[in-house]
């Protein structure tokens, strides 16, 4: 069991490699022109249930742009004159009722570059006490995941699947009637490859 000072150890633990959609495709990557990239962040909010700590996660609203359907942090796109924490904080209120006030920030994770043309900057929060209060316009789901098992590396695999032409290969995290998977499964893989090194 993953216990709360190992958690901040690793996350305190980096600096680490920046992380992008594109870790597991470079030859993808090698063919794209050059982009605008915006600023983006995301929480992952972590709560403590029966002893154990658990991960809150979204499924996002079918009818969106971007992602619609997929399991996800909360999280957006920064607002001018914004911080990457402040974005990250407004947005989990937003999306899903999580006030600033219940979470208790212990780092961050390194950029994550997603194919959306976004840098996101994923933040591990403590949450001390919440009910969900979702916004049907962005959320349509908030369910948890055990810590531990998004941690264990056998719970996580590679696939792929043909886009824009290309095979591309992603991790995945398949927990229950969900399917964690894209940015998402390669943020919680930089979150268990430090816990795995402060192991």
């Amino acid at each position: 069991m993953i216990t709360l000072e190992h958690l901040k150890e690793a996350v305190k633990a980096g600096p680490s490699v920046d992380s992008s959609d594109y870790d597991l495709n470079p030859t993808i990557k090698a063919t794209l022109p050059e982009r605008s990239l915006r600023p983006a962040a995301v929480l992952i909010p972590l709560i403590e249930r029966q002893g154990s700590w658990h991960v809150i996660l979204t499924k996002r609203a079918s009818h969106l742009k971007h992602h619609p359907g997929q399991v996800s942090f909360p999280g957006g796109k920064v607002e001018t004159g914004e911080t990457v924490e402040a974005a990250a904080l407004r947005e989990a209120e937003e999306e899903i009722g999580l006030p600033a006030s219940a979470v208790q920030m212990i780092g961050s994770l390194s950029v994550h570059e997603t194919v959306t043309n976004f840098t996101v900057t994923p933040f591990v929060g403590l949450v001390s006490d919440y009910r969900p209060a979702i916004d049907p316009g962005e959320v349509e789901e908030v369910f948890e995941v055990p810590l531990d098992f998004l941690m264990a590396a056998e719970n996580m695999s590679i696939q792929g699947r043909n886009w824009q032409g290309h095979r591309r290969q992603y991790y995945t995290i398949p927990y229950g009637p969900y399917y964690i998977w894209g940015a998402t499964a390669r943020m919680i893989k930089v979150l268990a490859d430090r816990v795995a090194q402060c192991g």
